[in-house]
């Protein structure tokens, strides 16, 4: 009996997401929560909530939640009704690097709280240094950090940032000073002025100061070469092959969505990408579309999880 009345409760919690599922969703207007300040991510999510609501004939409203690295807007979707009606646009550390940075203090579960709907466009990083460096490659970049002290900026300790040039320089076997910054803007312009030696930054922020040779471009993170940046090679072709960091954003929905809502919107997604409008600014943005359905997106999400949980690990990295 007492398993019994537990299926039913079950069943009732569940009805009316199965309910939505079957009425045709969506019925009413959705809100989707980004987890930044008006900025790259929330810029995106309003172009693909656009083509969402054209397409479905309901208003997709965004709603900006910023704070604590995409872990307020994640909590609060983790905790909101599993209908389809409130979904999360998020860039993907919140999934990838908040578990290792946070640990016992992360308010929810990355995996167990979330239905992943598409990790939809990944981007790269490129290392620039200060043209006072005397270096003209990675390679030689390398062999100068083993000759003499070098350091490299960052948005913050735990920033994307951070964690490539981290990642890279443990894969190069060398030491180079890290100067965290509160923000990624401030870094530039202080690697642009000479005060720090290199940093890795957005490869769309970074190239007008690369184009007008206040900072060299050296490398790329992805493991194609950027549409922005043609002529510069990647890390991977500097002699590290299979060299690929990119980050990316998360489109989420509360673990237990009805799985047929997760799979019609994951769809509308890649339609909303494949517009000529949309694919010229992710071009514009230096964002690669992944194409990743539902499976192959959280997927994605948990090998990168892993990836950035052991880096953290192992270098001892703390948020400020």
């Amino acid at each position: 009996m007492k398993i019994l009345s537990r299926i039913i409760a079950a069943l009732v919690v569940l009805a009316p997401a199965l309910a939505g599922a079957q009425a045709g969703y969506p019925t009413k207007p959705v809100i989707v929560v980004v987890s930044t300040v008006p900025g790259p991510l929330d810029a995106f999510a309003r172009i693909v909530c656009q083509k969402l609501q054209d397409a479905l004939k309901q208003p997709f409203v965004v709603e900006n939640k910023a704070g604590a690295g995409g872990n307020i807007a994640a909590d609060y979707v983790a905790k909101a009704q599993p209908d389809g009606y409130t979904l999360l646009f998020a860039i993907d550390t919140t999934f990838t690097v908040n578990p290792g940075l946070y640990k016992s203090h992360l308010p929810f579960n990355p995996e167990k709280d979330f239905a992943t709907i598409s990790v939809p466009v990944t981007y790269a990083q490129m290392l620039t240094v200060n043209p006072g460096v005397p270096v003209k490659n990675v390679n030689e970049l390398i062999a100068l950090a083993k000759q003499k002290p070098l350091s490299y900026a960052s948005g913050g300790n735990g920033s994307p940032s951070h964690l490539v040039a981290a990642y890279f320089y443990n894969a190069a076997n060398v030491d180079v000073t890290h100067v965290p910054y509160k923000g990624t803007g401030q870094s530039v312009i202080d690697v642009v002025g000479g005060r720090v030696d290199s940093l890795f930054a957005v490869t769309s922020g970074v190239m007008p100061f690369v184009k007008d040779g206040r900072l060299r471009g050296l490398a790329v993170s992805s493991l194609k070469r950027s549409p922005l940046a043609p002529d510069i090679p990647t890390i991977a072709e500097s002699g590290f092959p299979g060299f690929d960091v990119s980050f990316a954003y998360a489109f989420m929905a509360p673990a237990g969505t009805p799985p047929e809502i997760v799979r019609m919107l994951n769809r509308e997604v890649q339609k909303a990408l494949a517009a000529p409008d949309v694919a010229e600014k992710d071009a514009k943005w230096d964002y690669a579309v992944t194409g990743l359905d539902e499976k192959q997106s959280a997927q994605w999400l948990r090998e990168n999880r892993e990836k950035w949980t052991k880096l953290i690990d192992k270098q001892g990295i703390k948020i400020e």
